[in-house]
């Protein structure tokens, strides 16, 4: 299938914010003379509301998709256990929210937004897949779907559901976490969440053509100098990928991956660190290590996403009575943004931040929401965030 016809009729990439390699190496830097310090923020949370949010003044949630349930205005069942997400504009007007559904049953599912935020359609973009965790967004237009399990494949997928989602088997058969596109370098780099995994880089024959390449994967040596070594089978035939090269690089459950200004910036939620990887340079350093330090402002670094203003938002992987999401701002200081908390959401988690195109409306999940006993999870849901974003930072300017 030729690019063009693979697109759902000039959908475009929606663009990830650029932070700049100085502002994340300051972030993470333990020697930095001004380290992450607590902040204003956006100012204290209210009370929950009604679906159990404490927000900022000025701010409000809205429920837009719940599991097992049709989507409001759609005849569309929303799936289960929504995990990684990403946004698209539209045509028209308006735009694209993609999102995974981490079970058994897998797949993704779209919902379709119109220019005042009011959802027009709800649909099915992928099917016949199984824990599809996180993924990636690519800059011609298609959501990389990713399977969380030992035989998992990446699926490219029409986020407007146009086009059969197509599966990417050159790009390793691993139990793959999330993809990052380095249009610039002209590769894709994923990571793998197992204790033992590893972190690699698919090279296609013709860009921006996924169907085959070249699949490699980390072996750091020396210095964090990375020498890219060749998988020998991407099929796992016979054995596991990330066993297939000898001294290759462990690392501990690799989870979110940001790729900005020619650094990619790795999570591995195990060891609470955060790796950084020069593309051009082909070094690698940890930038943050959550275990260094009694006071360490971020613990279990999980999916974050970049405002315009140059915020980040990030998910800790903490379960506790509120769930949280915090903000960094441009000045390196750290607050709450959000909270989560109450009945509705006991033994959830946050997934799948990120923003519109526009920075005006965040989409996060609760992916086990609404449980249905003490013991037995929630289908999960959907929530969308409106308020004056950007408004602390420019307080601040």
């Amino acid at each position: 299938m030729r690019r063009r016809e693979f697109i759902g009729l000039g959908i475009g990439g929606a663009a990830a914010a650029s932070l700049g390699v100085a502002f994340w190496n300051d972030l993470f830097s333990s020697a930095s003379s001004a380290p992450l310090r607590r902040g204003r923020g956006y100012g204290p949370l209210r009370a929950p509301d009604e679906l159990g949010f404490r927000l900022p003044e000025g701010f409000k949630s809205r429920l837009v998709a719940r599991g097992e349930e049709p989507v409001a205005g759609t005849g569309y069942r929303w799936h289960i256990a929504s995990d990684g997400m990403a946004t698209f504009p539209a045509e028209g007007g308006g735009h694209l929210l993609v999102s995974n559904s981490e079970t058994f049953e897998g797949g993704a599912s779209a919902i379709r937004f119109g220019p005042r935020g009011e959802v027009l359609d709800a649909y099915r973009i992928l099917s016949g897949t199984s824990q599809n965790c996180s993924g990636g967004r690519t800059p011609w237009g298609t959501w990389l779907s990713c399977e969380e399990v030992e035989d998992g494949r990446v699926w490219e997928c029409d986020p407007a559901g146009r086009e059969p989602a197509v599966p990417r088997p050159a790009m390793g058969i691993l139990k793959h976490e999330a993809a990052a596109v380095d249009a610039a370098g002209r590769r894709i780099y994923l990571t793998e969440d197992l204790v033992d995994g590893g972190l690699y880089r698919f090279t296609p024959a013709r860009w921006p053509d996924l169907s085959s390449g070249l699949l490699e994967t980390a072996r750091v040596r020396r210095g964090g100098h990375v020498e890219w070594v060749k998988v020998p089978d991407p099929s796992a035939a016979r054995e596991r990928t990330r066993r297939q090269v000898k001294g290759s690089t462990r690392f501990k459950r690799g989870e979110g991956i940001w790729l900005d200004d020619g650094t990619l910036y790795v999570t591995t939620t195990a060891d609470h660190r955060v790796h950084a990887y020069e593309t051009r340079r082909e070094r690698i350093r940890v930038a943050y290590d959550g275990l260094a330090s009694r006071s360490a402002p971020l613990l279990r670094v999980d999916q974050m996403t970049g405002s315009p203003w140059g915020e980040v938002f990030v998910c800790e992987d903490i379960a506790t009575d509120e769930i949280d999401m915090g903000v960094i701002a441009p000045d390196r200081t750290v607050s709450k943004f959000l909270s989560i908390t109450g009945p509705r959401h006991r033994g959830s988690e946050l997934t799948g931040v990120t923003l519109d195109p526009s920075g005006s409306r965040m989409y996060v999940a609760s992916q086990r929401a609404y449980p249905k006993s003490e013991l037995e999870p929630g289908p999960g849901a959907i929530f969308e965030i409106t308020g004056p974003f950007g408004r602390a930072s420019r307080r601040r300017a």
